[in-house]
């Protein structure tokens, strides 16, 4: 196997499934957490090691590459014919349409690959690791699907008053209510940028365009499909991203990977409409999945806001306004080719920047 993101959350909890099940690593992919990466290295012996740059700390293998580049010749090198890809960002797109030319089945954590370039990629060799995607693939049944929904956490300013977001702070934003997560995609939680990206992925997994999602604020509830018979089911987990990617690997198991819930301890749930006035980008949730090429612009301009708000430059409510922007300035792109993403993403980031500056 082969695990693109080995020191982030996902990549450390597919090599404990890895662990568990005996399961050989091939190559780990890491950015720049070294001293985890040689840890991992001690306990799994790869074969192939690449990291995003050249750093002044030492790495304990014969056999290291370096950026994009490296990890497209690990893919090409390697027998694997699993691929967890969880590397954050635009980044992991190139990686996810190289494994998929390489025959490898895809354990996907990388939500911008399905995001800015779904009609492109053969979503038969993608396994979805995303919690609520899974839930969605666990759920499906020779029924006539009505509609799919996914919930959300509600991020970090759920409960916040509405006057006070304007002024919230980085820490504040990234104290997310249940779930322990990079900075990234905690920041998108809170916009509830990262359920738009979710709803495309959806789109592009399960060919569905009536989605909607929820705040269930628990996350023990990941996925609700209702049925054309008037009948709903829906997954319920723990907290726990082991699960999808047992599944992403072995797609049958017959062994308890997490423990159940205890929906006596549980109690109750609670469930709530996720307004526009808190999340002003669920604005565009069904201008999305009506022109989903746009994920590629969501996902620039997203990028380029979000990274701005964590360097102090921006307010909070600025990124969805950016991201707002620039879905109006670049509303009739549409492209055919991987070269014409990277040149439209390129456009957009910098189109984005200058309405910083």
């Amino acid at each position: 196997m082969i695990v693109l993101g080995s020191t982030g959350s996902i990549g450390v909890n597919s090599l404990n499934i890895a662990k568990k099940f005996e399961i050989e690593i091939e190559a780990l992919v890491a950015g720049n957490n070294i001293d985890l990466l040689n840890e991992q290295i001690k306990e799994h012996n790869p074969k192939f090691v690449c990291v995003a740059q050249k750093s002044d700390k030492k790495i304990y293998h014969k056999n290291i590459f370096y950026g994009i580049d490296g990890i497209l010749e690990i893919l090409n090198l390697s027998k694997s014919t699993i691929v967890i890809n969880a590397i954050v960002g635009f980044n992991g797109l190139i990686p996810t349409i190289e494994a998929i030319k390489l025959d490898k089945k895809v354990a996907l954590a990388n939500k911008e690959s399905l995001v800015v370039a779904g009609s492109l990629i053969d979503k038969s060799k993608i396994f979805p690791i995303d919690s609520e995607h899974f839930g969605l693939w666990y759920l499906l049944q020779n029924k006539n699907i009505e509609k799919m929904i996914i919930t959300a956490s509600g991020g970090a300013f759920r409960d916040t008053p509405l006057e006070k977001l304007k002024n919230v702070s980085i820490k504040e934003a990234l104290n997310h209510p249940n779930w322990s997560m990079g900075k990234k995609i905690t920041i998108d939680s809170a916009t509830m940028a990262n359920k738009l990206y979710e709803i495309l992925e959806a789109y592009w997994l399960f060919k569905i365009e009536n989605l909607d999602a929820l705040i269930e604020t628990k996350s023990i509830i990941h996925a609700i499909i209702d049925f054309q018979d008037g009948s709903s089911t829906a997954h319920i987990a723990n907290c726990d991203m082991k699960l999808p990617i047992a599944f992403a690997i072995f797609e049958k198991l017959n062994e308890k990977i997490v423990p159940n819930v205890n929906l006596a301890e549980v109690g109750s749930l609670e469930f709530r409409k996720i307004e526009t006035t808190r999340y002003p980008l669920w604005e565009i949730k069904d201008y999305i999945i009506k022109h989903p090429q746009m994920g590629l612009v969501l996902n620039a301009s997203n990028e380029i806001a979000v990274d701005n708000f964590l360097n102090e430059k921006i307010p909070f409510l600025e990124i969805s306004n950016l991201v707002k922007k620039a879905l109006r300035e670049f509303e009739n792109i549409s492209f055919n080719s991987i070269h014409e993403i990277q040149l439209i993403d390129d456009e957009v980031r910098k189109y984005t920047k200058g309405l910083i500056s």
